[in-house]
């Protein structure tokens, strides 16, 4: 789980690792000759959350088996929504991060940008209520679980 790397055949690539998230890998994996928009969304760690200031860092848990599986689904889902996605990459970092550092990646490439905004939206929005992953943050006043946990959902239900 510790290095991902951009897939042999397909258009999807979708993992859940302890490194660094390979932006500039991702982002030069999602070109294709026809498509013309390639979009990202990099989710960070903040510095504060919902009542808590003083965020120093967060660890992301997973429930790694479901994890690959459920990315996966939300690829097809998007590409059910948009015919003409070129690739798809979905990314998530588990394990200790400290603020600023990246623990979300998704990227989607199509032949115009208004698709390729709407697919990346769509995607992450869906990661964050379908992928069983969560955090537990720390912070000046100690260490407890995210308070934006919520219900996992099947990708299904999303859309």
């Amino acid at each position: 789980m510790n290095r991902v790397k951009p897939p042999s055949t397909g258009d999807d690539w979708v993992g859940l690792t302890t490194g660094r998230l390979p932006l500039e890998a991702a982002l030069e994996w999602a070109v294709r000759p026809g498509c013309g928009a390639v979009v990202n969304f990099v989710g960070t760690v903040r510095d504060h959350a919902e009542g808590r200031a003083g965020v120093t860092g967060i660890e992301y848990e997973a429930y790694a088996e479901q994890v690959e599986p459920r990315l996966g689904a939300i690829a097809r889902a998007a590409r059910d929504r948009w015919e003409c996605l070129g690739r798809v990459v979905l990314l998530h970092r588990v394990g200790p991060l400290a603020v600023t550092e990246a623990s979300v990646l998704v990227v989607t490439s199509t032949p115009h940008r208004a698709e390729a905004f709407a697919a990346t939206r769509f995607c992450i929005d869906t990661l964050k209520t379908t992928v069983p992953i969560w955090k537990r943050e720390s912070w000046s006043g100690g260490v407890e679980w995210g308070t934006d946990a919520h219900d996992v959902v099947g990708v299904a239900e999303q859309v």
